[in-house]
């Protein structure tokens, strides 16, 4: 009888052993540039997700030639978080193009392979692919701006690149733009299929609170357009306290956050449903009382119910998520919370929604 219990074990042990291991997936296998002018280098990112339940370590990344050069997460990627992997292409030989990157993780199997394809042109002429945006006849090679998180007296730089279809000369113009915000452009004018840059600079002493700000700008189509949802820009930008001051002492005896869940799929739910509710468990497991000071919902279609917002070492609190379907499409912001907190090493919390 021993000698079954034994084997079980050894065999149990084995299954979990198989079970609890990292699992390697990328948003996309293959990145497709579209036209690339003439050494004028292009960048590839992949965002890697760990869809296992131990840590996924990214040990290598080698580029199938000397064309490219790799660039990727290098600390180990927690269960359900995720990495990049960038991949920067010289474009110094004309003509079309695919190239394959190996990846040599510690998942099964240790070695995997995402390409890139597009063609490098004397001139672009298809702009479909690095500008995707189109509004009226101008295209953009991004409609949303998300700068990123900074402290007070920090200043960030953001860059829109604008191609001109129109068969007449156009001026980029960002219309609203709020007072932390100062805008550049090169050229002034464009002309027909000329492409330029809109420089934005982000001023952080002009933010007025900590947490998420989040406006919207409007590009111009001509002189004397008018805002619209169709030529709305949503802009965010999130101020962070500054924990840099703190000797180690005090780190050690911080407060420490911990959520069971930081991602929410209500999709399931609203398919069957017109309202969605979902409980997630704060937990402050640091040395001292963790306050959460700010929690920001940006969406209609979302509300939020927090129990306390200070919380004693190893108390526990719940945070009451609700997803109404009727409200999902009535803006293009993301479904998430923010939370702003005292953790010196999680000052700022996001909970994604999935709702769709």
């Amino acid at each position: 009888m021993k000698r079954i219990f034994t084997t079980l074990y050894i065999l149990a042990a084995v299954a979990l052993t198989a079970i609890a291991q990292p699992r390697f997936a990328s948003n996309t296998e293959m990145h497709n540039f579209g036209q690339v002018e003439w050494k004028h280098s292009a960048t590839a990112q992949y965002t890697i997700t760990n869809t296992g339940d131990q840590p996924l370590v990214l040990t290598e990344v080698e580029p199938d030639c000397a064309c490219s050069v790799a660039q990727w997460t290098q600390t180990p990627i927690q269960p359900g978080e995720k990495g990049t992997i960038s991949v920067t292409f010289d474009a110094e030989a004309l003509g079309r193009f695919q190239k394959s990157v190996a990846i040599y993780t510690n998942a099964q199997p240790h070695l995997v392979y995402l390409k890139f394809n597009g063609e490098v042109v004397q001139k672009i002429t298809d702009f479909t692919k690095a500008h995707p945006y189109l509004i009226g006849q101008i295209r953009i090679d991004k409609n949303n701006l998300d700068f990123p998180d900074m402290q007070h007296g920090e200043q960030s730089v953001m860059q829109i690149s604008v191609v001109n279809l129109s068969d007449r000369p156009y001026e980029p113009v960002l219309m609203h733009l709020p007072p932390y915000l100062q805008m550049e452009k090169e050229p002034n004018v464009l002309q027909k299929g000329e492409k330029g840059l809109i420089t934005l600079t982000l001023d952080s002493e002009k933010l007025t609170d900590f947490g998420l700000t989040q406006t919207s700008v409007y590009l111009a189509r001509f002189a004397g357009d008018k805002v619209g949802e169709e030529n709305e820009i949503p802009v965010s930008a999130i101020l962070l306290p500054d924990f840099s001051g703190m000797t180690d002492a005090e780190k050690a005896n911080a407060p420490v956050i911990n959520l069971s869940s930081k991602d929410l799929d209500m999709a399931p739910m609203l398919t069957k449903k017109t309202k969605a509710r979902q409980d997630i468990t704060i937990t402050n497991q640091g040395r001292a009382p963790l306050q959460i000071s700010k929690l920001q919902v940006f969406h209609p279609a979302v509300g939020v119910s927090l129990k306390k917002s200070v919380l004693q070492p190893g108390e526990s609190t719940r945070l009451r998520v609700t997803v109404e379907k009727k409200n999902i499409g009535k803006t293009r912001r993301h479904l998430r919370l923010l939370m702003i907190t005292n953790d010196p090493t999680q000052p700022k919390v996001e909970i994604n929604i999935k709702a769709k």
